[in-house]
């Protein structure tokens, strides 16, 4: 068994988001996130062919759905499901800290 820990090892600085796989199988993927400041580019949105379900561990960001349209501010502890092919982009994260997010897909 190998210990780890989901803030550490997060670079000093971070040009891109930092995706990391935890772990995985041909049916599920554990994801962990790393924002600091970042959003999704003004034209792009996420179209996933799996389900995403994700947990605000750390920090705040702005999620942003189409069909139906719809913004959700998230805080530390918030999670959802967004389901396989719904639209959505990150319109912002915390600058002042690292947002850290759980994703799981399946």
């Amino acid at each position: 068994m190998n210990k780890q820990n989901l803030f550490q090892d997060i670079p000093g600085t971070l040009p891109e988001e930092l995706l990391q796989t935890l772990a995985g199988s041909a049916q599920v993927r554990i994801e962990r996130i790393v924002s600091r400041g970042h959003s999704s580019p003004e034209d792009f949105w996420y179209d996933q062919p799996q389900h995403e379900f994700v947990l605000l561990v750390q920090g705040q960001a702005e999620l942003e759905f189409q069909e139906p349209a719809e913004r959700l501010h998230l805080i530390a502890g918030d999670w959802l499901v967004i389901s396989a092919r719904r639209r959505h982009r990150v319109v912002r994260t915390d600058m002042h800290q690292d947002t850290v997010w759980l994703a799981v897909f399946y």
